[in-house]
């Protein structure tokens, strides 16, 4: 007995041993640089946890290595706010009651303000609610191209020029990543619409690609040193976007050197292979039940998980594949998750709504102001009336990704309540827009023709008429998933407009939205304010604005046209918006937004870069400091500006180059600098750019590289690109 006693007394021993070595923590040296820890996971994981880091295991986080310490990637939509939690495995909301965020501009208007200093106010504010929440990525800025007003996601994005997007997006993602979370530049690239977005496929020229569609994602890479990078939903020549060998392994990860991670779009992957060559890093997704292999398409079996793991098992694939995936990803987490220096954060708190109103304030555009109603002076009217849906619908819902659940927000109904006495203001609904139920929208309940009859009474009784509208993030207006059917406005706005001009000449137009619209009543429209998608302090931002406690700066960042047929991507019949289902030709090639309009000499509605104030800037003789610029030379132009108005105000200097004589096709302008100023009364300020050989240069298609052509330029400086205040001459040597 004692024998077996023994023996069984040993092999248990041993057995012990052997859990013991197996089950034995692995611990990583985390005092070493980021490189070093990298290196040094890596050399510690087996195949299988390599791989597992390339994929989605819920709906917004991916994997990470218990085994090692190494925490999963939590990720959340953004960018203008963090999105409230969603449900593991599925979309519906998860109803937290402690993720309530301060809701953000759109980055329209963000763009409208042509400040940096708002896009270092606004990253910084959105990252540190992102990292109170304890996301480690943050799905967005977009810095997609405007070249069409009917993409319905057009309100995420900033702008028609590459120039003024890569100037704002650069500060925005060094905002967020300061406080340890990784911006997540997107859509790379050209999802420059809704429509047919899964599968479209986009025919452009290389010119139009490097000078148009990519320098706000190159600026987002080699200026900001962003961290993950989106891969959009369509394909470019022939290639779904998240497995694109040219965009992602030629251009992003050898030509600019990019040295964080490519995520899909969720559901953006289509074919392991290509996904695993052509540079792909982090597969998300949305069709799984997350737990089995039972419904279609559970983790496991994404393109990157299992049918991944196979093809390395077997050798179809070299294991360096995988390794530089997985080093990637480390990268990312040792920069966020496992960032010991990484502040707490701060969410929904009044420096965040500050920052919002701040941000909101400065993009609002004023367009109009002939009849001088604005600023509104309270003690000259009796009575007031605001009408309009917008003027009460929550606009931070709706509109795909970007929605969100706010902490508070302020409508423009109850701003301007506020603002100008509750007893002053009546209010009427005159339009509604209906519901959404499996993305269509449904008409209202509500009789439209009652609702215009009571909001144009109420405007005949009333001193002055504020009316709030444009867009809403309904399904086919601003919102992710489907373009826009219309350049009208809708639910019959501009029937309600007409009308309430006839009753009241004395009407205000205040409109929010993402996009540019047709204006038929805009020759009898007096006053008009462009507002945007502010956020959770949009009511105080538009009451300031209108009041005069804020004098309007904004500028628009795209071309307003007056009519649809007017935009180069409307010109070329469908085959080049929105494609023939299949195939897309980007006919326009470079001629985008101002570049099309000016250069074919249409009249805008209202042009790029164009916003007036409550006040009037002096320009002086714009001069330069020689005639002439070496290839490695620089000129200096330079010219005085003088608030020659009654009250402080802030004006955006714009300047364009004018290319006189090109072997290729060149733009009638390039916006190539601008800055903002701000004056008191009467104060003067010289303005000084600096314009060197990169100012000058295009994407030659006959070269296949940069040049600028020795030759005559000329400096245009103006207040929008239509409004040239004055100009100089100098040629490259």
């Amino acid at each position: 007995m004692k024998a077996k006693h023994f023996l069984f007394s040993t092999i248990l021993t041993v057995f012990i041993l052997h859990i013991s070595a197996q089950t034995k923590p692995v611990y990583l040296d985390n005092s070493q640089p980021i490189e070093v820890r990298v290196k040094d996971a890596l050399s510690k994981m087996t195949l299988d946890e390599k791989v597992k880091l390339c994929t989605a295991q819920s709906k917004f986080s991916s994997h990470g290595v218990p085994r090692l310490g190494i925490p999963e990637i939590w990720m959340s939509d953004g960018p203008h706010g963090v999105r409230m939690e969603i449900l593991w495995d599925s979309w519906g909301h998860a109803n937290w009651t402690n993720d309530s965020c301060t809701a953000f501009p759109a980055l329209t208007c963000l763009a409208a303000t042509w400040n940096p200093k708002m896009s270092t106010l606004y990253g910084n504010a959105v990252g540190e609610e992102a990292r109170y929440r304890r996301k480690d990525v943050l799905l967005g800025p977009g810095v997609n191209i405007y070249r069409t007003p009917l993409n319905g996601r057009n309100f995420e994005y900033m702008g028609e020029d590459p120039y003024l997007a890569s100037k704002m997006v650069v500060p925005y993602i060094q905002g967020v990543q300061k406080n340890g979370v990784a911006a997540c530049i997107k859509h790379y690239v050209l999802n420059d619409q809704e429509k047919w977005r899964g599968h479209i496929n986009v025919e452009l020229s290389d010119r139009a690609l490097y000078e148009i569609y990519l320098p706000a994602f190159k600026a987002a890479v080699t200026e900001a040193g962003v961290w993950t990078i989106m891969g959009a939903y369509n394909k470019i020549r022939g290639e779904f976007a998240c497995e694109n060998n040219l965009t992602l392994m030629k251009i992003l990860k050898d030509e600019w050197k990019f040295d964080g991670c490519v995520i899909t779009d969720w559901g953006g992957a289509h074919n392991t292979k290509l996904a695993a060559l052509n540079g792909l890093d982090i597969e998300m997704g949305s069709w799984t039940n997350g737990f089995t292999s039972n419904k279609a398409f559970a983790y496991n079996d994404y393109f990157l998980a299992r049918p991944y793991f196979q093809l390395l098992k077997s050798g179809q694939l070299p294991t360096s594949n995988v390794d530089e995936k997985a080093s990637r990803i480390l990268r990312l987490i040792f920069r966020t998750a496992m960032n010991v220096n990484k502040p707490y954060g701060a969410l929904a708190n009044e420096e965040h709504h500050n920052a919002d109103r701040a941000v909101g304030e400065e993009g609002i555009v004023l367009l109009q102001n002939t009849a001088k109603l604005l600023p509104i002076v309270a003690s000259k009217y009796k009575t007031i009336a605001v009408i309009g849906e917008n003027a009460t619908r929550k606009l931070t819902e709706g509109g795909g990704s970007s929605e969100l659940k706010v902490k508070r927000e302020i409508s423009p109904l109850q701003g301007l309540k506020e603002k100008f006495g509750a007893e002053k203001v009546k209010y009427s609904l005159g339009y509604a827009s209906g519901a959404v139920s499996y993305d269509q929208v449904l008409k209202s309940k509500l009789n439209p023709d009652s609702l215009l009859k009571a909001a144009v009474k109420l405007a005949s009784e009333s001193d002055i008429v504020i009316f709030v509208g444009g867009l809403n993030k309904n399904t086919q207006q601003d919102s992710e998933g489907d373009d826009r059917r219309s350049y009208a406005l809708p639910f019959g706005q501009n029937e309600l407009i007409a009308e309430l001009q006839k009753a009241n000449k004395k009407v205000v137009l205040v409109m929010l939205s993402g996009n540019a619209y047709e204006m038929p009543w805009i020759k009898q429209a007096t006053t008009l304010v462009q507002a945007w998608y502010i956020g959770s302090e949009a009511g105080h931002a538009i009451a300031n604005v209108l009041a005069g406690d804020v004098n309007p700066s904004g500028k628009l960042p795209f071309t307003f046209a007056a009519k649809l047929n007017d935009y180069g991507a409307h010109s070329f019949g469908a085959i080049a918006y929105p494609g023939d289902s299949i195939n897309e030709v980007y006919k326009e090639d470079i001629l985008v937004g101002y570049r099309w309009f000016d250069t074919k000499k249409i009249a805008p509605q209202f042009p790029f870069g164009f916003g007036l104030s409550y006040t009037t800037f002096g320009y002086g003789k714009v001069t330069a400091n020689k005639k002439a610029m070496t290839a490695d030379g620089q000129i200096i132009v330079s010219f005085p500006v003088k608030n020659t108005g009654t009250v402080k105000g802030k004006e955006v200097v714009q300047l364009y180059i004018n290319d006189q004589k090109s072997s290729e096709l060149r733009p009638e302008k390039e916006l190539k600098a601008f800055q903002k100023i701000e004056l008191n009364p009467g104060e003067e300020k010289t303005v000084t750019f600096t314009v060197d050989k990169s100012a000058l240069q295009f994407y030659s298609d006959v070269k296949k590289d940069w040049t600028a052509e020795a030759g005559k330029f000329t400096v245009l400086i103006g207040t929008s690109s239509r409004d040239i205040k004055g100009k100089v001459e100098f040629e490259l040597q």
